[in-house]
C-alpha cells in the first residue's frame, strides 16, 4: 500500500504530453510578448530616425542651399522671393550656450557629488540630496519663466554689480576648496608641518584666491548689459538643469568605489583629501565622464529655456566670446518656426528645420555612443 501511494504521487507529478505542449506554447508566447515590449523603444527610435531623414533629404537636393546653411549667417527662410538659410550663427549660439553651461555645471556638479559622498555625514547628505534631485522635477517652462521674468531683469538693471556678486559668491566656495586641497597636497611636500601651520597655510591660500576673485569682481562691476536675455542667462539656467544628472550619476560612480581602497589609502598615511583626489576620483572617472556627457546631452536638447531667455538674436556675438549678447540655438529655431513652415507644400523652410533636427539627432547619438565608449574604455584602462 505504501509503495502504491508513492507510485500514484509520482504519476501526479509527471505532466502529460498535452500539458507539456501547452506549457511550452505559453512559455513561447510569454517570451514573444516580453521581446515585443522590449523592442518598442527600439522600433520607436528607428521610425523617428527614418522620418527625420526622410523629411531632411529634399533640402540636400539644392547644393547651394546646403553650402549656405553651413557657411552663412543670413537666416531669412520666410522671404518669398529670395529666402536665405544660413544657420552658422544658430550653430554657434548652440555651441556657445553648451560650453557656457558646461563650464558652470561640470565642476559644480562634481564638487557637489564629492561633498555629498565623501565629506559630509550620511544624515546630512540625505537632507541635501532630495533638494538636488528636485531640480530635475521642475518643468523646463518654469525655468524659462524664471530666467525671463526674474533673472533677466536682474542682469539688465544691475548689470556688472550682479555679475560681481556672483563672482564673489563663487569665489568664496572655490577659494575655500582650493585652500583645503592645496594645503593638503603641498603642505607636507614643503616641510613637515603641524596642524596649526597647515591651518595658517590654508588661510594664506584662501586670502590669495579671494584677492584674485575680488580683483575680477571689481573689473566686471562697471559692465553694462543691454539685454538680460542673453547667453549668460541661459548658460546659468541650463547649468542648474544639468546638475541633477551630473550629481546623481557621479554619486553612483563614487559610491561604487570599494571601501577597501579608501581604508587602504588612509592606512598608508594619506589624508582625507589626498584619498579623494588621488584614489576615489581616479577610480570613479569612467562614471563621472558618463555623467558629464549625459549632462551635456540634457543641455543640448533643451528647448523652452533657450527659446524664452536667449534673446533669439540671429548673429554671432561681437567679440565671439561675449556671453552678454543674445544668441539663438537650434532647438529654439525649430520650436519657433515649425508652426509657420508650410508643411502641406513641403517648402524648403519646412525641410531645413528637419535638417536642424537631424543635426541634433546625430549629435545626441554621437554623445550617447561616446558615453558608452568612454565608460567601457576607462574601466578597461584601470
Amino acid at each position: 500500500m505504501k509503495n502504491q501511494h508513492y507510485i500514484d504521487k509520482a504519476k501526479g507529478l509527471i505532466m502529460s504530453r498535452q500539458g507539456s505542449l501547452l506549457q511550452h506554447m505559453l512559455g513561447k508566447l510569454g517570451r514573444s510578448i516580453l521581446l515585443l515590449i522590449t523592442a518598442i523603444p527600439t522600433i520607436a527610435v528607428v521610425f523617428i530616425v527614418f522620418f527625420i531623414i526622410k523629411e531632411s533629404v529634399p533640402f540636400f537636393y539644392n547644393l547651394a542651399h546646403v553650402k549656405e546653411f553651413f557657411t552663412s549667417t543670413t537666416w531669412t527662410p520666410s522671404k518669398p522671393a529670395d529666402p536665405s538659410f544660413g544657420a552658422l550663427s544658430i550653430f554657434y549660439g548652440t555651441l556657445m550656450v553648451t560650453v557656457g553651461s558646461s563650464l558652470i555645471a561640470v565642476p559644480l556638479g562634481i564638487m557637489v557629488s564629492v561633498c555629498l559622498t565623501e565629506i559630509v555625514s550620511y544624515k546630512l547628505a540625505q537632507i541635501f540630496k532630495p533638494f538636488v534631485e528636485l531640480l530635475a522635477a521642475i518643468p523646463s517652462v518654469a525655468y524659462g519663466f524664471f530666467a525671463l521674468v526674474v533673472f533677466a531683469p536682474v542682469l539688465q538693471n544691475y548689470g556688472g554689480a550682479g555679475i560681481s556678486a556672483m563672482v564673489l559668491i563663487a569665489g568664496i566656495f572655490l577659494s575655500f576648496i582650493a585652500a583645503l586641497v592645496i594645503s593638503e597636497f603641498f603642505g607636507r611636500l614643503i616641510c613637515k608641518k603641524t596642524s596649526k601651520q597647515n591651518t595658517y597655510l590654508a588661510a594664506l591660500i584662501f586670502v590669495v584666491f579671494m584677492a584674485l576673485f575680488i580683483f575680477i569682481a571689481v573689473k566686471v562691476s562697471d559692465i553694462k548689459i543691454n539685454s538680460g536675455a542673453n547667453a549668460l542667462n541661459v548658460s546659468i539656467i541650463l547649468a542648474i538643469m544639468a546638475l541633477p544628472t551630473i550629481v546623481s550619476i557621479s554619486q553612483d560612480a563614487l559610491s561604487a568605489v570599494g571601501r577597501d581602497l579608501r581604508e587602504g589609502s588612509l592606512a598608508l598615511g594619506a589624508t582625507k583629501f589626498e584619498t579623494i583626489f588621488k584614489v576615489v576620483l581616479p577610480s570613479a572617472k569612467s562614471g563621472i565622464a558618463v555623467a558629464v556627457i549625459l549632462g551635456l546631452m540634457r543641455v543640448i536638447g533643451e528647448t523652452m529655456v533657450v527659446w524664452m531667455a536667449s534673446g533669439n538674436s540671429l548673429k554671432i556675438p561681437e567679440p565671439f566670446y561675449n556671453f552678454l549678447e543674445p544668441v539663438r540655438t537650434l532647438t529654439a529655431t525649430i520650436a519657433g518656426e515649425m508652426g509657420e513652415a508650410d508643411q502641406s507644400t513641403g517648402s524648403a523652410r519646412y525641410h531645413v528645420l528637419f535638417v536642424m533636427s537631424l543635426c541634433l539627432l546625430l549629435t545626441g547619438m554621437l554623445m550617447n555612443t561616446l558615453s558608452q565608449w568612454v565608460g567601457v574604455g576607462m574601466k578597461r584602462g584601470k
